[in-house]
């Protein structure tokens, strides 16, 4: 019985940690949830970013450069190693505020809500490995997703196989599509003896194979290294950065 008293009176002292934020640094409730909110707000030294967590005792601190500008929304660049398996297209398990590249100089402060309501775009295809972009921005997806046709992307492909004779100006020959329109332009170079260089536009799913087939060559592999004016550059397999203030895709 004397338990059940102590878990009850426990229960009952504690509130809502926007409630008692307030309390303590005399502001508005509001106020207190855009603190908390920002990630300015730590309890018994843990950064708490949600404003209904509930508190009794423990030691609340705000942080003295705390500012109540709304949160702005993220883009994150993943630099995906080669997959092991089937991509679900889900956020992947190794984005965490533990594999954040070392020489991230974005200067934003890691929040665990960076890592929700993310959009990948664009998609990655299964198959390939290398920059991934998960944005929070509407304006970057729209960018990304929208006008996908005019944002140009750069593989760097693994191939086999003999090149036809005039394979290369095959490649780079973009004609017309079965309505009778330009297909978007497609660049393509060896950057050695086994690799190919892609830069297209509008890429769909399986084109770059099927385009390599149609000249004699199989894909081994593909690594995505550009997104518009976004390159992979120094990030490392299995590490991710914020996408810069000044960066535009």
């Amino acid at each position: 019985m004397g338990s059940f008293f102590q878990v009850e009176l426990v229960m009952t002292d504690s509130v809502r940690l926007a409630k008692r934020l307030a309390e303590l640094v005399s502001c508005s409730r509001r106020e207190a949830e855009l603190y908390i909110a920002g990630g300015w707000v730590t309890v018994d030294g843990q950064i708490i970013e949600e404003p209904q967590f509930r508190v009794a005792q423990q030691k609340i601190e705000l942080h003295p450069d705390a500012s109540l500008t709304p949160l702005a929304p993220v883009t994150i660049l993943f630099h995906r190693p080669p997959p092991t398996g089937v991509e679900d297209g889900s956020l992947p398990p190794r984005i965490g505020a533990d594999t954040q590249a070392t020489d991230d100089a974005s200067g934003i402060r890691v929040l665990e809500r960076h890592f929700s309501r993310l959009t990948e775009c664009p998609p990655l295809e299964a198959a390939a490995d290398g920059l991934l972009a998960f944005t929070q921005d509407w304006r970057v997806a729209r960018k990304l997703i929208d006008d996908a046709a005019t944002v140009e992307q750069e593989y760097v492909v693994e191939v086999a196989g003999e090149l036809l004779p005039d394979g290369l100006a095959r490649l780079n020959s973009h004609g017309l599509d079965s309505s009778g329109r330009a297909r978007p332009s497609i660049k393509v170079s060896w950057q050695n003896e086994t690799r190919l260089r892609f830069a297209l536009k509008a890429v769909q799913p399986g084109r770059i194979a099927r385009l390599c087939n149609s000249v004699g060559l199989q894909v081994l592999g593909m690594k995505r290294i550009r997104i518009g004016r976004v390159s992979m550059a120094k990030l490392q397999p299995g590490q991710w950065r914020y996408l810069m203030p000044h960066e535009r895709f």
